[in-house]
């Protein structure tokens, strides 16, 4: 069975510490299973507590007050969440939903405020990881004030997209639903738009669901 050292030393996060640097952090986490559907944190509350993904998938998402949910990001394994309400001591800015089974390291506030100055590694990780929220939300603001959904919909996808073997694919199923809440449009327009680009060649949808980028989808400058 994996220590909390042998889990540590698997998350991006950590891999500038030090063994015994790594060993304190490993003694203040705790281990938790989250189950499919289940929320990990909720807008508008606080949990004051770091949350890292050792598995599994889980979706940020935030809603408007009749209920119309959009989807800012998709957590995977290596990534955290809850940071920014440990600085800031506010709300969470959105929900965090578990798409299917996930294991999380869980790190409290005292523990966090403790290791920040402690491991300066630690704090410049945290910081880049903020940064590189920031421009994606700089990105998504972009996209919707100067793409159509056409446009929206080709960049999702070339931002879901990983190099498998030189080819760009999209491992998980991309269910038209969801790709509706990403790109603020509805299911129906979506559904135009991926049936369009089908048929042109640029996207091919595999049996399990995944999905191939056959040659790269034109994006608006």
């Amino acid at each position: 069975m994996l220590t909390n050292l042998d889990l540590i030393r698997r998350v991006p996060l950590f891999s500038m510490l030090t063994n015994d640097q790594a060993q304190a952090i490993a003694d203040s986490v705790v281990k938790r299973r989250f189950r499919r559907g289940e929320l990990v944190v909720e807008q508008g509350r606080k949990s004051n507590t770091l949350f890292i993904l050792l598995n599994g998938r889980a979706r940020v998402l935030t809603s408007d007050s009749r209920g119309r949910e959009v989807i800012l990001a998709v957590l995977e394994s290596g990534d955290y969440v809850g940071e920014m309400s440990l600085i800031d001591n506010e709300a969470h800015s959105a929900t965090v939903r578990c798409e299917i089974q996930t294991d999380m390291l869980i790190l409290g506030r005292a523990d966090f405020a403790r290791c920040l100055p402690e491991h300066s590694s630690l704090s410049y990780a945290i910081l880049r990881g903020l940064v590189r929220r920031l421009r994606h939300a700089d990105r998504q603001i972009e996209s919707l004030a100067l793409l159509d959904v056409y446009g929206r919909v080709a960049r999702t996808l070339l931002e879901m997209s990983e190099d498998i073997n030189g080819v760009k694919t999209i491992r998980n199923k991309v269910s038209r639903q969801d790709m509706a809440k990403v790109v603020g449009a509805s299911r129906e327009m979506v559904s135009r738009v991926m049936k369009d680009l089908e048929e042109r060649g640029v996207i091919e949808t595999q049996e399990n669901g995944s999905v191939v980028i056959k040659e790269r989808a034109a994006q608006p400058e």
